[in-house]
């Protein structure tokens, strides 16, 4: 099991993985999705994060590190996209992950990551808790827009 840095020609990889996060998320041109890419490759504030086995991407979690004008200056990460695959669930492989990603925010010097789930069940809230997150310190809100 490698824990690394995704790379620019893994984008197919990174979306079959994908499929395992919202198998329901509705289909775009590869155009739109090159031009995200691009996008994302190119700010040093994201990384992906990834999991890889015999050339295979198994969990993946995107990390963004804000600019910040309080706490001294000091950035905070957010976390999203957290996946493994379902084969490998039950593993620690996302917990894994999750620490590499907190690692390289405490190497930015931030001074809190945060990571929202839509997820309502206990065994994914003790997952994130595992991991070092701690719930109730803040309320989560979000706003989507009208359809």
């Amino acid at each position: 099991m490698k824990y690394r840095l995704i790379q620019k020609a893994e984008l197919d990889k990174l979306l079959l993985l994908y499929q395992h996060l919202n198998p329901h998320d509705p289909q775009v041109d590869k155009d739109t999705y090159m031009d995200v890419w691009r996008q994302f490759m190119d700010d040093p504030k994201i990384s992906c994060i990834v999991a890889e086995e015999d050339g295979i991407l198994i969990a993946s979690c995107t990390l963004i590190i804000v600019p910040n004008l309080t706490r001294g200056g000091r950035p905070y990460g957010l976390i999203e996209n957290v996946v493994t695959h379902a084969d490998y669930r039950n593993r620690g492989i996302g917990k894994q992950i999750l620490h590499y990603a907190l690692d390289l925010a405490w190497k930015e010097d931030s001074y809190k990551v945060m990571l929202l789930t839509s997820r309502k069940d206990e065994k994914i809230m003790q997952f994130y808790e595992s991991a070092g997150f701690l719930r109730g310190v803040k309320t989560g809100f979000v706003a989507k827009p009208e359809v």
